[in-house]
């Protein structure tokens, strides 16, 4: 989606930089980024460092320039193209919600949610019971031959079955099927990751069939589908435990997971510090603090913006 206003023709290549700073700004701080945004403005700033100096001198005017900061936050200023009629309005309001919200337009009727830093267990009868993690949006699905599957559409669910029944999940371009056992499935950002927890599991995907045993796991997404491979279950299944736990993760990937358990966001701008390799474990209920964690232990600097947002650099 593009966050950019539209810059005068005559406008130099600072003030270009800068209105697409103060954007970004906006963005961050207006409730509704997204890790995908994270993403993407780590690569923004990493363009130049210009673009990171611009960066950093809008932070400079939101923390210096209150009153300016409060202007930026108004409607007028929200630093997108302007909507021209209803029309473009609604096409916005798509774009947002299938920006921002998990499993896109879908997510917005799914039958189970959970919000951010949500847990909820689901017994569906016939011995089927559910465990949602933060941000899953799940939805029943019928059959053209009968009966009913589920459909993760986004976010993570266990799901255990000790009936003969077939329990079918439709995630992503694949099907994952089993009876009488237990497995957790995993839809992030177009990417499906299932491991196999007890009994066996059949993933049918692309027009291939995977079987997986307990402590197996198999990745796939749009463009490809990997083999099944001896999974770290127990970090897999930790979020059960209300912990999270790496094991020689990236500090960047380590504070996206992060990000989907805790309100606002933290952004983490340098890019040298996002690939150093990280041996972790944090309950859930020490993430409001651990962006000092991280400053602490990597030397970031940390600058804390309204909604939550704390700038890691």
């Amino acid at each position: 989606m593009n966050i950019f206003s539209i810059a005068s023709p005559d406008a130099t290549p600072e003030a270009r930089l800068a209105s697409e700073a103060r954007d970004w700004l906006i963005l961050l701080t207006s409730g509704r980024a997204t890790v995908a945004d994270a993403r993407a403005l780590r690569q923004w700033c990493g363009q130049s460092p210009e673009h990171a100096r611009a960066f950093e001198q809008a932070k400079a005017l939101w923390h210096g320039l209150q009153p300016a900061a409060e202007a930026l936050q108004a409607p007028r200023h929200l630093g997108r193209r302007a909507l021209l009629g209803g029309a473009l309005a609604a096409s916005a309001a798509f774009l947002l919600i299938r920006a921002t919200v998990p499993g896109g337009v879908s997510g917005l009727g799914a039958d189970y949610i959970t919000e951010v830093g949500e847990q909820r267990r689901i017994e569906l009868g016939d011995g089927v019971s559910l465990e949602l993690n933060t941000q899953t949006r799940l939805s029943r699905r019928p059959l053209a031959e009968g009966g009913q599957a589920l459909e993760l559409l986004a976010g993570e669910v266990e799901v255990s079955g000790n009936s003969s029944a077939t329990i079918s999940v439709q995630a992503g371009a694949g099907w994952i099927s089993a009876a009488q056992a237990r497995f957790n499935l995993r839809y992030i950002d177009q990417s499906v990751c299932a491991t196999c927890l007890e009994g066996v599991v059949q993933v049918q995907v692309q027009g291939r069939q995977f079987r997986l045993e307990p402590g197996m796991q198999l990745t796939y997404d749009t463009r490809h589908v990997g083999s099944p491979r001896t999974a770290d279950v127990s970090a897999a299944v930790a979020w059960r435990e209300q912990v999270l736990v790496f094991n020689d993760a990236t500090l960047a990937s380590v504070i996206d997971e992060i990000n989907r358990y805790r309100p606002g966001m933290l952004l983490l701008l340098n890019r040298e510090l996002g690939l150093r390799k990280v041996q972790a474990r944090f309950r859930l209920d020490q993430l409001a603090g651990v962006a000092l964690l991280i400053r602490d232990a990597y030397g970031a600097k940390c600058t804390e913006l309204p909604g939550g947002v704390v700038v890691l650099s």
